[in-house]
């Protein structure tokens, strides 16, 4: 491997490390649902209410983050997000009243959201090539899968050590704070040295926005985005529906939270990068296949009856249904390449395409929650359950259209190319 090589995958690695980590204060809910429940006295409406909060703020900003990545060094912007969340963390472990929390996660949003992803994003499809953005990707995603796995069971570690209950989800919480701000103090040093790309280092503005607004594929990219994303929230809710209808321990429902919401990011993002890539020769192309492979599955987690002696069928049918979820979210950005994205407005082509993309989460979590405190028990998680299938349907649409038009574009530059 040459230097360059290394380089570059040492810098891959840096990049992962950041993203497998700044999201765990904002998704607390992902291991710790039912303590944040029971230790801070929030019901499915209020847990909602955060997330869509955090989630409209993300949304409101991401096209500004979108513009500072293209204007500033994504080096300086990333351990910037890093240790903001950190900071943020510290105050999050006082347990705040709700109104407060209403302020934190408007926040954590402005860090991680604003400041992190967008540079992230860009600087991943800065380090790829056009032929190998399917496995950047997917790579990106398994490589977080890994990072948010073993953060988040030594979380669960230090949740347990400490009693299960409000010691030990203030521990927890603390336990996120430190390792956010210790990896973008690693961030800051690591990428000090990093040459930035001849196409990063022209400040753009809003010229590169207007610019990448005009390209008709980004808005088929962003509403697939969009499509697989309302329906990966509703992941959310096969934890306490294991709570409740199967009886899991709590402990064991945090341990089932994390393998559901962080480690199958390791087996499927590289997993739909290789399929994406290798198998279909077409991101997306795969998106398209992937969303009607979710129909069945969700059939099956439907079918399986209630009560402790079908929970491992429980667990196999939801996790199955997770994992395809995954390789899409592994690969749902490679299109920006297949659509035509310059290199040079890829930040604020991914600022665009995360206001579309990830705007479900402004009301997707209050919509499910809702659902299931008005209509509790099986009868709730009946009905969340079946309309992620419908909306599963529409991304199967949406893709397919996104798949045309990327056809289209192929043959067009072959044809232009031969004449």
């Amino acid at each position: 491997m040459t230097a360059q090589a290394k380089a570059k995958w040492l810098r891959f690695l840096v990049l992962v490390l950041g993203g497998g980590t700044i999201y765990k204060l904002s998704n607390l809910k992902d291991a710790f649902y039912i303590p944040m429940q029971e230790q801070m006295g929030l019901s499915h409406t209020e847990i909602g209410t955060l997330l869509s909060v955090n989630a409209i703020v993300a949304t409101a900003l991401f096209v500004v983050g979108g513009l500072l990545a293209d204007r500033f060094e994504t080096r300086k912007l990333i351990p910037l997000g890093l240790i903001g969340t950190g900071a943020l963390g510290l105050y999050l472990a006082s347990f705040p009243g709700f109104n407060q929390l209403l302020i934190v996660f408007a926040l954590l949003a402005v860090c991680a959201d604003c400041l992190f992803w967008p540079s992230l994003l860009k600087a991943v499809r800065n380090l790829g090539e056009d032929g190998e953005q399917g496995r950047m990707f997917g790579f990106l995603e398994g490589g977080r899968g890994v990072v948010d796995t073993l953060v988040a069971f030594a979380a669960l570690g230090v949740f347990v050590v400490l009693g299960s209950g409000a010691a030990g989800l203030k521990g927890a919480i603390l336990f996120y704070s430190v390792i956010d701000i210790g990896v973008g103090l690693l961030t800051l040093l690591l990428l000090r040295g990093a040459r930035q790309d001849n196409a990063a280092r022209d400040p753009v503005g809003f010229s590169g926005l207007l610019e990448a607004v005009r390209v008709p594929g980004i808005w088929l990219v962003s509403l697939n985005v969009f499509m697989v994303y309302i329906v990966y929230c509703g992941l959310t809710y096969f934890i306490p529906y294991l709570k409740e209808m199967y009886h899991l321990p709590v402990a064991l429902v945090g341990a089932y939270g994390i393998i559901n919401q962080y480690f199958l990011k390791v087996l499927g993002g590289p997993a739909g990068g290789f399929m994406a890539d290798k198998g279909l020769k077409s991101p997306s192309r795969y998106l398209k296949w992937a969303f009607l492979a979710l129909l069945p599955l969700m059939a099956v987690i439907l079918s399986i009856p209630r009560g402790e002696s079908y929970i491992y069928a429980g667990m196999a049918a939801t996790l199955s249904f997770a994992l395809v979820v995954f390789t899409m979210r592994g690969v749902f950005w490679a299109p920006m390449s297949e659509v035509g994205i310059p290199a040079r407005i890829t930040g604020s082509a991914f600022g665009i395409g995360c206001l579309i993309g990830y705007a479900p989460g402004m009301f997707a979590y209050i919509v499910y929650g809702a659902l299931l405190d008005h209509f509790p028990g099986e009868q709730g998680y009946t009905y969340v359950f079946s309309l992620m299938s419908v909306l599963a349907v529409i991304g199967f649409l949406v893709s397919s259209l996104l798949h045309r038009a990327v056809h289209k574009r192929v043959t067009r530059t072959t044809n232009e190319a031969l004449a």
